[in-house]
């Protein structure tokens, strides 16, 4: 036998001690589903909106609520009852190829987190609680393109165009393919809707969808004119420094929702957003503050401090079961009166056009129920501007391979964020333990984190965090040598383990957190 040096990746895991609210979360279930249906009293007050939204929170939503009309909801559809918020955002449709859509069915409800991460220019600094009336959204419902690398660089080479709030709000997407019996994709990694051979191959428990919100604010408006420019995304999307006039960091919200995209495996047709958005660049959603109240819920940022993220973790919390979370609903608006936002025999609800892009989305009418001829054709005519609903108007979407990212362990529900601090919030990693499995070959012990974070060379290549049981993980991933014994085996495997160094670049003055 000859004694060789090889190249290896050693991974030091370890729980967090979170003092105080540094980089603390917690997460929100909303089991149940206040309401499905054409309503966003932010972007449409006192009108049927353009397109369907499933509704979670305080059963006071309707056509034109207000925050402070939430607050007073009888019940709410999320496990807190002391949150009355309400979230919202578009479903996942599966056009068929007679021109019927249904709606995917939505897997566990919503978890929102609340991620409590201080501004990176100013770590010493207080979360400020979100204040009474206040409301914003993310996203934007007309986007059709991604004019930025796919899959994104690594975030300490990002440029300034890369960091505008443009850009930033777009990274702010994720559409995350879901196989339970492999490691997760890390979250934020892919910012399109993925088409459907790649679902029907790939992603087997489905397709989770993920939304993140400015937590940068002016600390003076709580809404304005366009709803997101009293807010900003930190540099990082989901941490990073603040821009200048926006220096209160207000919680991280974070958007996860589920849809069994794996039920319509082998059906001809095509997934698409209730805004006729097949490519899912225009993902979006809406916030409505309706806690108790801004001292409560400030009260909770202080203190709900617990690494784990369980809400069972914070004694001011009252929780109410799942069963009591599915029985609140808001009521029936009586513009769309007998209207189906589940099933519709003649495209999305209602006449809502496919527009593919790569060009910004059009405006199109809104049809009301009464609108509808017996035939199921719209009263009012198509501008030519609008695109034909139909699945043959398939959206042209970047392909990435399937390539899972660090694991964690999921609930039911397959909630289970990864919080990365790399560009992508994606890292390709194997453990030496799986190197070793390859062969018979005996591997030096990896370093241990009180190692890896003080290592003079500077070898931590990744950082990663992500939930596992009731704590918060810190996985550090450091190109390190070793010696091993070979065999034939391991010759063989020797240039697999070159490559996946080569896959790592070091990156200096990367932030540890």
């Amino acid at each position: 036998m000859v004694k060789n040096k090889a190249s290896a990746l050693s991974l030091a895991v370890s729980a967090l001690s979170l003092a105080g609210s540094a980089d603390a979360f917690w997460r929100l279930p909303c089991r149940g589903r206040t309401g499905v249906g054409r309503l966003d009293p932010i972007m449409d007050p006192g009108k049927v909106s353009d397109h369907v939204h499933v509704v979670h929170g305080g059963s006071n939503f309707g056509i034109d609520n207000t925050p402070q009309d939430l607050v007073d909801s009888d019940c709410t559809s999320c496990a807190v009852t002391q949150d009355k918020s309400a979230y919202w955002t578009p479903p996942l449709y599966f056009l068929h190829a007679n021109g019927t859509a249904e709606m995917v069915e939505q897997v566990g409800g919503m978890l929102a987190y609340y991620l409590l991460y201080t501004d990176a220019a100013n770590p010493n600094g207080k979360i400020t609680a979100f204040p009474e009336g206040f409301q914003m959204i993310a996203g934007d419902k007309r986007q059709r393109s991604f004019a930025y690398p796919i899959p994104d660089n690594d975030k300490s080479t990002w440029t300034a165009d890369q960091k505008t709030q443009n850009a930033l709000s777009q990274k702010a997407l994720g559409f995350n393919c879901l196989n339970y019996a492999a490691n997760p994709e890390a979250s934020l990694y892919r910012h399109f809707l993925p088409d459907k051979e790649y679902l029907d191959a790939n992603c087997l428990d489905g397709i989770r969808l993920e939304l993140m919100f400015p937590s940068c604010w002016n600390g003076k408006d709580v809404d304005s004119d366009d709803h997101k420019s009293h807010v900003a995304f930190p540099d990082l999307v989901m941490s990073g420094s603040c821009p200048e006039g926006f220096g209160t960091k207000l919680p991280s919200l974070f958007f996860e929702t589920i849809w069994n995209t794996y039920a319509f495996k082998g059906v001809d047709g095509q997934f698409v957003l209730s805004q006729g958005d097949p490519t899912g660049y225009g993902y979006h959603g809406d916030f409505q503050m309706g806690w108790d109240s801004s001292e409560f819920l400030q009260s909770a940022v202080d203190t709900c401090t617990n690494a784990s993220g369980q809400i069972e973790d914070c004694p001011l919390f009252n929780i109410q079961t799942e069963a009591q979370e599915q029985q609140c609903s808001f009521k029936e608006v009586s513009a769309l009166m007998g209207e189906n936002p589940l099933v519709c025999d003649s495209g999305l609800p209602l006449d809502v056009p496919i527009q593919s892009g790569p060009s910004y989305a059009t405006n199109y009418p809104v049809v009301l129920p009464g609108d509808k001829t017996q035939g199921g054709a719209a009263s009012s005519t198509k501008t030519s501007a609008q695109i034909t609903s139909s699945a043959s108007a398939s959206a042209v979407v970047p392909t990435l391979s399937y390539t899972p990212g660090t694991s964690s362990i999921t609930d039911k529900y397959g909630g289970g964020i990864l919080l990365a601090n790399t560009a992508s919030s994606y890292v390709q990693t194997e453990s030496a333990s799986a190197v070793q499995s390859e062969s018979t070959s005996t591997v030096t012990a990896a370093a241990s984190l009180s190692e890896a974070v003080t290592d003079a060379d500077g070898n931590i290549i990744a950082t990663s965090w992500y939930t596992t049981g009731n704590q918060v993980m810190e996985m550090m991933i450091e190109q390190v040598d070793v010696t091993v014994t070979a065999t034939a085996v391991e010759t063989a495997n020797a240039h697999a383990r070159r490559h996946i160094g080569k896959e790592h670049r070091r990156v200096r003055g990367h932030p540890r957190r």
